[in-house]
């Protein structure tokens, strides 16, 4: 329904003066409003007596009100008036309201009539000395569409300038955690091992995200569990988590969890912190290397991680934990290769290149440190008469008994490796003669005491000969170093096999 809104007067009533003490405009020397200027203005005018009657009218009011010749006359009232305007909706009985309430105050009155065309007619009624109004009625039309215009451009102006704030508030956050990612990859990628992979995680995610507490775990070799390797923040990893402990592991995408969300905490987390202090807020991320899930991140957030760099903490530890997935594949595929070209493929022990590698390494370590080391050599007895008898499956059983009695009988910093054939060899830092050879003593007891069951026979026995030698004693260069050993390994094999031999210094 069409309507009408009073207007504020920028004048207030004071300025109005009452009857009889103003005079009204337009008046010739007879006190009548002079026709002849009324009807060349472009309002409409209507002059109202004291009794509500039209006194006075000009021409051009019946096109501003879209009137007929008989709506408007002298002696018309203008109650008869206001009642066709509402009549015709131009007018409401709030603004009729008003309107009352101003001429019994004998105060200016200023609203719109909206035409049924759809003009803006203001409307303004001022009071005259006599006791009645002279009201102005002006086509606003066009300036009323402008200034509607105007405002909706300016909100329209308003709303992009907010829509670009945002953009740019956006990419500035983009730019801010791809900055953060690129630092990130930069250390991940220059990781020489899975070790320091996870030594960065550990040192980094505290201060890219700050606020938040977390661990990093991966999947034992038999994938029963997955081992806690690195943690962050007010935090430590589990020893061992299974993989139905976590959500995410289960439903194989990152899970993330809020106290009043629709989730069920993990019970990794339950765990480790117990229920009644599960944060309010974590996230949990497969690890994927290659298509395969071999890990799992955790991401707990306290208050104080509700904006950073400007993001979503979850969604940017989800970012994080895709490039260290990415980073973890990449270690694991370069230490597959690696051990590809340094490993024995039946026995698992190091090949012959990489021994070498690994005494000429010793040998510079020795020369700094003035600690000598001994190299033991290594060969399976009787073994072609073996594979004659018993066939080369049987053979390549012993061969795996042997590099899993050598593997059990070393430490961490001492070195095994497959030479070739049923040749072995062993690198053992900072002994001297007795030390190496109780060593080889302890493994040829171990492999002589040994059952190995092919198919369903248990293979007869088999045993090594030893041949021991001690830089600087026996050689100060890898090649030397291997032969004296070597040839202490046939004395042992011409003194009867089955024995221990020292490199002589003949």
């Amino acid at each position: 329904m069409a309507s009408a809104n009073p207007i504020e007067s920028p004048h207030d009533g004071a300025e109005f003066l009452s009857a009889g003490e103003a005079e009204a405009p337009f008046l010739d020397d007879d006190g009548d409003l002079s026709l002849d200027i009324l009807n060349i203005m472009e309002q409409g005018i209507i002059l109202w007596d004291e009794n509500g009657r039209c006194s006075i009218h000009n021409n051009r009011v019946f096109r501003v009100l879209e009137l007929s010749g008989g709506d408007v006359v002298e002696g018309c009232l203008i109650d008869d008036f206001f009642e066709r305007a509402l009549q015709r909706k131009e007018l409401s009985r709030d603004i009729l309201g008003y309107y009352e309430g101003q001429v019994s105050a004998r105060q200016p009155y200023t609203f719109d009539l909206k035409m049924p065309s759809g003009r803006v007619i203001l409307t303004n009624g001022r009071p005259t000395r006599g006791g009645g109004y002279v009201v102005t009625f002006t086509d606003v039309t066009m300036a009323r569409r402008a200034s509607e215009e105007l405002t909706i451009a300016k909100l329209e102006a308003e709303e992009a300038r907010l829509k670009a704030e945002e953009i740019l508030a956006q990419e500035r956050a983009r730019q801010r955690e791809a900055g953060f990612i690129s630092g990130l990859d930069e250390w991940l990628q220059s990781c020489k091992s899975l070790s320091e992979l996870f030594a960065i995680v550990e040192t980094f995610m505290l201060k890219l995200l700050p606020g938040s507490a977390g661990e990093l775990y991966i999947f034992s070799n038999s994938r029963d569990v997955l081992d806690g390797v690195a943690a962050w923040g007010d935090t430590k990893a589990l020893a061992h988590i299974t993989s139905d402990s976590c959500w995410s592991l289960r439903r194989g995408r990152h899970y993330e969890y809020t106290k009043d969300g629709l989730c069920m905490a993990c019970d990794h987390v339950l765990e480790a912190i117990g229920e009644e202090t599960v944060p309010e807020h974590y996230v949990c991320v497969p690890v994927i290397a290659h298509g395969d899930t071999v890990g799992l991140l955790h991401f707990g957030f306290d208050h104080l991680a509700n904006a950073v760099h400007g993001v979503s903490p979850g969604a940017f530890a989800v970012r994080c934990a895709e490039h260290i997935s990415m980073a973890i594949a990449n270690v694991k595929l370069r230490d597959e290769l690696r051990d590809q070209s340094i490993r024995d493929p039946l026995t698992g022990l190091f090949n012959r290149r990489h021994f070498m590698e690994t005494i000429r390494t010793e040998i510079g370590r020795s020369r700094r440190d003035g600690k000598g080391f001994a190299v033991v050599s290594i060969d399976a007895d009787h073994f072609k008469a073996f594979n004659d008898n018993h066939g080369h499956d049987a053979g390549d059983m012993v061969l795996r008994r042997i590099g899993d009695a050598i593997r059990d009988q070393l430490s961490d910093r001492e070195t095994g490796c497959r030479m070739g054939g049923e040749e072995f060899a062993i690198l053992v830092p900072d002994v001297g003669v007795d030390g190496a050879t109780n060593l080889a003593e302890r493994l040829r007891d171990s492999i002589g005491g040994a059952q190995v069951r092919y198919l369903d026979k248990v293979l007869p026995g088999i045993t090594i000969s030893a041949g021991v030698a001690v830089y600087p004693d026996d050689g100060e260069d890898a090649a030397t170093l291997l032969r004296r050993a070597d040839k202490a390994l046939y004395a042992a094999k011409d003194g009867g096999r089955n024995q221990v031999q020292v490199a002589s210094n003949d």
